[in-house]
């Protein structure tokens, strides 16, 4: 099995940065792809970015690009990395990893609890 928890959402205005974080742990070694999803209220959730994990390969939708960045390191850890933000970004992100590279919800097989993001106009 493998555990994901995320870390460092907030409040923020409109124009304000954070950076999310995600750790994983258990059995890393199978992954594919780290990802990360957002859940605003009323909708569905729906991709955000995702990193395949052995060439770093990076995707984004298009209401992120230019705006955030994801990474990971060494010890399996995630980030993502969210500049210029605006309330339309405002929703529970979630972390994700895949055995596989999709930016289908319904192909990761583990998730975070999720960490809210409040962006105020």
């Amino acid at each position: 099995q493998v555990q994901l928890v995320e870390s460092g959402g907030g409040l923020v205005q409109a124009g304000g940065s954070l950076r999310l974080s995600c750790a994983a742990s258990g059995r890393t070694a199978i992954l594919y792809t780290m990802g990360w999803f957002r859940q605003a209220p009323g909708k569905e959730r729906e991709f955000v970015a995702a990193i395949n994990i052995p060439y770093g390969t990076t995707y984004y939708s298009d209401s992120v690009k230019g705006r955030f960045t994801i990474s990971r390191d060494r010890d399996m850890n995630t980030y993502l990395q969210m500049n210029s933000l605006k309330p339309e970004d405002t929703a529970v992100y979630y972390c994700a990893a895949s055995r596989q590279y999709s930016s289908s919800s319904s192909a990761y097989d583990y998730w975070g609890q999720g960490t809210q993001v409040t962006v105020s106009s």
